[in-house]
């Protein structure tokens, strides 16, 4: 083989990784159009179904005649939205004066008779008060506890001390906090117990976060730049082809041995 032999030529060398090298680029690209577009799209998803939905609630008890859509060629989306906001605000005014009080408290007692629906009713309507109160802290505080080994910590959002019956049948005398557990990646399942409150480790962090976190796997960190975690996405993923590639020859080689 001479000097001169087409074969032996450096730039046949590199013409292989020319086309890795723009697929990779092509990926990275890629990639960075779904982080932006991607959350875009899925709020905006998420609005318009929620929209509908409310609106396909509410339209069949509005009359024909109050609908946007008798007097318009197309339907209107979120009139039944604006219905509904409306009406709960014209409910809370009337609940607000003497003779509302009144109707929810007869309201009340008749669904406190009925077995079934009683407990039902009475456990929703404690969740939608806590949940809904402005002057409520459950679940707005972010810590962390040893769970589900010595070692290992997890993100809880922490709630309210335990009632006095539950707080009296605890085995140990120190003061307990009960604590939500979210799962990853879908925070609104987990666990719910009750811990020591010197186990559990307050922590300077909002709840939406700490839902982010979680439903991230640690991927997204609070307060991390957007640029550092793109480079690292981009990283992963060269690292990973590098791996598969890596893989590849070997099993190649192995099958020519």
């Amino acid at each position: 083989m001479t000097r001169d032999d087409p074969s032996s030529s450096a730039p046949d060398d590199h013409h292989p990784d020319m086309p890795r090298g723009l697929i990779a680029r092509f990926r990275n690209y890629f990639l960075t159009g779904l982080i932006v577009a991607g959350p875009v799209a899925i709020t905006l998803y998420l609005t318009w179904w929620f929209v509908n939905w409310v609106d396909n609630l509410v339209r069949p008890f509005v009359p024909m005649a109050y609908r946007p859509e008798t007097y318009l060629p197309f339907i209107l989306p979120g009139s039944g939205l604006i219905v509904a906001v409306f009406a709960l605000t014209m409910l809370g005014f009337l609940t607000a004066n003497l003779i509302g009080r009144t109707l929810v408290e007869i309201g009340e007692k008749v669904l406190g008779r009925m077995p079934v629906v009683r407990a039902i009713y009475r456990g929703l309507k404690q969740v939608f008060e806590t949940l809904f109160s402005g002057s409520g802290s459950s679940l707005r505080r972010v810590g962390l506890v040893e769970f589900p080994s010595p070692g290992m910590w997890s993100i809880v959002l922490i709630s309210q001390v335990p009632s006095a019956n539950v707080a009296a049948r605890l085995p140990s005398q120190e003061e307990h906090i009960s604590v939500f557990l979210p799962c990853a990646p879908n925070p609104t399942t987990g666990f719910f117990f009750y811990v020591p409150k010197s186990r559990v480790v307050e922590i300077d962090m909002s709840t939406e976060e700490a839902a982010t976190l979680i439903m991230s796997a640690g991927v997204v960190q609070p307060n991390s730049d957007p640029q550092k975690k793109l480079a690292a996405l981009a990283e992963m993923a060269e690292a990973s082809r590098v791996a598969n590639a890596s893989n590849l020859a070997s099993t190649t080689a192995a099958k020519v041995d």
